[in-house]
């Protein structure tokens, strides 16, 4: 049992989202470029989010994508579910048919451990994580490491 990359990579892109929310819409390459993520797996993801509802996009010139909804509104649970992923501890991904077709002996022990977890990531939104002080300080790190690689960019050209 674990989130996979792409639960992992969501949840990321939308916190990095609602971290710069008051610069405007941020683009992919953007968040690429903080999260050191793939720009081409990004966009399938931040598509399947925006496709949910969670994202909403603006073309053109400084465009980018912002929450649709307020940060205090967005479960963790919700963005891991958007692009069709969930935390499921059983074998046989719920259908009670890990053991030649039948449910195994341990079956209702880890579906209640995947609804404690679903439960708990429920609990948790990306307001939550927005306040705590040990994202912040990461998001000024990166931050400063994205603005130093624009600076040599430029300086390049």
């Amino acid at each position: 049992m674990r989130l996979t990359t792409k639960g992992r990579y969501a949840v990321t892109a939308m916190l990095d989202i609602a971290l710069h929310k008051e610069q405007g819409p941020v683009s992919v390459q953007e968040i690429a470029a903080r999260q050191d993520i793939s720009s081409t797996y990004l966009e399938q993801i931040v598509g399947k989010l925006k496709r949910s509802g969670l994202l909403l996009s603006h073309r053109g010139p400084g465009g980018g994508y912002v929450l649709g909804s307020q940060a205090t509104e967005v479960s963790i649970s919700a963005i891991v579910q958007a692009v069709g992923e969930g935390v499921d501890a059983t074998r046989c991904g719920g259908r009670a048919d890990c053991q030649e077709g039948h449910m195994c002996l341990t079956h209702d022990l880890w579906a209640d451990l995947s609804d404690q977890i679903d439960g708990f990531l429920q609990g948790i939104t990306l307001a939550s994580l927005v306040e705590r002080q040990s994202v912040t300080g990461v998001c000024a790190r990166q931050d400063e490491k994205a603005d130093g690689v624009s600076l040599i960019s430029a300086t390049q050209i």
